[in-house]
C-alpha cells in the first residue's frame, strides 16, 4: 500500500473554499471535500497511529476522533464564515482520551495542519485551563532539569527554536503570582502555552515522504510532550 499523503486536489479544494465560504457552495462540492481532504486525512491518521505505537505507545491517532471538524463555531465570532479553510488532526494521549471536539483538557499531544501556503506540524500543550497550567508550573519547580533537557537539545533548538510565543496570550510579560522574578525557572514560568511548531511547504504536504518527515519532527517533540503529560498525571508507556 502507498504511504498516505495528500494530492494537489486537497489544496485546490481548500483554496476554492476560501473564495467560496458559503453553505450552498460547500454542499454542492462536498463530494470533493470527502474524496480529496477528509478521506486522505483519515488515512494519514491511521498511519500515524501505527507509527506512534512504536515511537510513543501512549499516544494514538484515530481516523474519526483525531480529525477536527471543518465546521466553524461562529457563535461568538464576528466572522460568520461557516467553514474552516484548513484541515487538521490531533494525536492524543490515551489516558485522557478524546482527540478533539469535547475536552479542552486532554493533555499534550501532536498536531498536523493542512492549509495552502500555511501547513505545519506542532506538539505540546496549547493554552491549558488554569488548573492544568498550575500543575505544569508546579512541575517546573519540582523537575526543572528534565524540562531543560526536553527543550534544550541541539536538534530540538535547531529545528524549532524554542517554545512558541508569537501570539498574544501565549506568554506573560511578568512572572505569574507566587513566583519570584529571579526564580531558576523564570524563563518558562511565564508561558501560558507550551508548544513548538515548524512550517511545511505545499510540496512537503504532497510528498510521499510527508509522514517520514513528520515523524522525525514528532520524535523531537516526544520528550517535551511526555514531560508535560507527566506534570498532568499521564505517564508514558512502553507498549500498547
Amino acid at each position: 500500500m502507498p504511504i498516505p499523503s495528500f494530492r494537489p486536489e486537497a489544496l485546490a479544494f481548500l483554496k476554492a473554499l476560501k473564495r467560496n465560504n458559503r453553505r450552498e457552495w460547500f454542499d454542492a462540492h462536498k463530494p470533493e471535500y470527502v474524496a480529496h481532504v477528509l478521506e486522505p486525512m483519515r488515512r494519514v491518521a491511521s498511519e500515524l497511529d501505527v507509527r506512534f505505537a512504536k515511537l510513543a505507545p501512549e499516544y494514538e491517532a484515530d481516523a474519526k476522533r483525531s480529525l477536527f471538524r471543518i465546521y466553524r463555531d461562529v457563535r461568538f465570532s464576528k466572522d460568520k464564515s461557516p467553514y474552516k479553510t484548513h484541515a487538521a488532526m490531533w494525536v492524543y494521549h490515551r489516558i485522557p482520551g478524546r482527540g478533539v471536539g469535547k475536552e479542552v483538557d486532554g493533555g499534550a499531544g501532536f498536531y498536523l495542519h493542512l492549509e495552502p501556503g500555511a501547513s505545519l506540524v506542532a506538539g505540546g500543550l496549547w493554552m491549558p485551563p488554569r488548573h492544568s497550567l498550575a500543575k505544569v508550573r508546579d512541575h517546573l519547580v519540582a523537575d526543572l532539569p528534565a524540562f531543560k533537557r526536553a527543550v534544550s537539545g541541539a536538534a530540538f533548538k535547531k529545528r524549532f527554536g524554542g517554545l512558541s510565543d508569537d501570539e498574544p496570550g501565549l506568554k506573560l510579560t511578568r512572572m505569574p503570582r507566587g513566583f519570584a522574578e529571579d526564580h531558576p525557572a523564570a524563563a518558562w514560568l511565564r508561558f501560558n502555552s507550551f508548544t513548538v511548531s515548524v512550517e511545511y511547504s505545499d510540496r512537503d504536504m504532497l510528498s510521499g515522504t510527508l509522514l517520514d518527515k513528520a515523524m522525525k519532527d514528532f520524535a523531537l517533540m516526544v520528550p517535551l510532550c511526555r514531560w508535560l503529560n507527566l506534570a498532568l498525571g499521564y505517564p508514558p508507556a512502553k507498549r500498547r
